[in-house]
């Protein structure tokens, strides 16, 4: 699910705010997904969280889908989604640079440090600084922030690892999406969101990609991912990374006529290689 729905879910995300305010659309998106979420596992006899949980994962939320999801989100507006998915897929990356940042985190190794290194080379190769985006390279705010989105999901994934509240996975990641709903809203509301909605001018494919989103990216893929990072460690979670950008370059490609040069081929097999070699390296530090 990890591998094949989130892959998918970038194109979901294009589609989307084509005609959907970005903040407005993550925040009601999680909304829904964390409502159902928690209205089911009531359903069958799940204890209501207590505060401490609420908090916890109302912060874990924050980072996870305000700072690492709703960035994303904002910049599909200029990014293609295929695009998007090879930055995001940098992300382990990060998540070695918070571990070893992490209270009793370790140093990583020379290779690791040379695989990172080679990540770097790639997103630069991709991001293309040196060109405008007319001549091939990509819009300034909206690389800064799928960086920035990599950074803010690098830390909540670990905080959600370290993090000590007892709640069920499932219970927490609904909780998660609800304050990650409340965090979205608010900056949904300071972006000028909701102010500019008009329903009447939303596309239908946009309707069926929210939807999509909804049932398939949060209540299963965010589900999924939740689940996994208590149950494995952050290096096979992280292997994901391997087979989104792949999905969603190919996804792209067909559906939405998105760029798929000798750029973007040669970009993505660095930053893939580098995310293998990082990965390898951790599972063998953690086996």
């Amino acid at each position: 699910m990890i591998y094949l729905v989130w892959g998918s879910t970038y194109l979901g995300i294009r589609v989307a705010v084509e005609t959907m305010p970005p903040f407005a659309m993550a925040s009601v998106r999680f909304l829904i997904a964390g409502g159902l979420l928690l209205a089911v596992l009531k359903a069958r006899g799940a204890a209501w969280p207590t505060g401490r949980q609420w908090r916890i994962n109302a912060a874990i939320g924050t980072f996870l889908l305000l700072g690492g999801n709703g960035l994303v989100v904002w910049a599909e507006q200029t990014i293609p989604s295929g695009i998007a998915a090879l930055l995001i897929g940098a992300g382990p990356l990060c998540i070695v640079l918070t571990e070893w940042a992490w209270p009793g985190g370790s140093r990583p190794g020379a290779i690791t440090f040379a695989a990172m290194l080679l990540g770097f080379g790639g997103v630069t190769w991709l991001a293309a600084p040196w060109d405008s985006p007319a001549d091939g390279g990509l819009n300034t705010p909206g690389l800064i922030a799928m960086l920035g989105a990599s950074v803010f999901w690098a830390i909540g994934s670990i905080y959600s690892r370290h993090a000590k509240h007892g709640a069920d996975p499932f219970l927490a990641a609904a909780l998660q999406m609800l304050g990650g709903s409340a965090a979205l809203g608010v900056v949904a509301l300071l972006h000028g969101d909701f102010a500019h909605l008009d329903l009447a001018a939303i596309s239908a494919r946009s309707w069926g990609a929210f939807t999509y989103l909804i049932i398939m990216g949060s209540l299963v893929g965010f589900s999924t991912f939740v689940w996994l990072m208590k149950h494995c460690t952050p290096a096979s979670v992280a292997t994901y990374a391997y087979v989104n950008p792949i999905v969603a370059v190919l996804l792209g490609w067909l559906l939405l006529d998105e760029p798929f040069g000798p750029r973007t081929l040669v970009a993505s097999a660095v930053i893939i290689t580098s995310v293998a070699i990082i990965t390898v390296q951790q599972s063998r530090k953690t086996s």
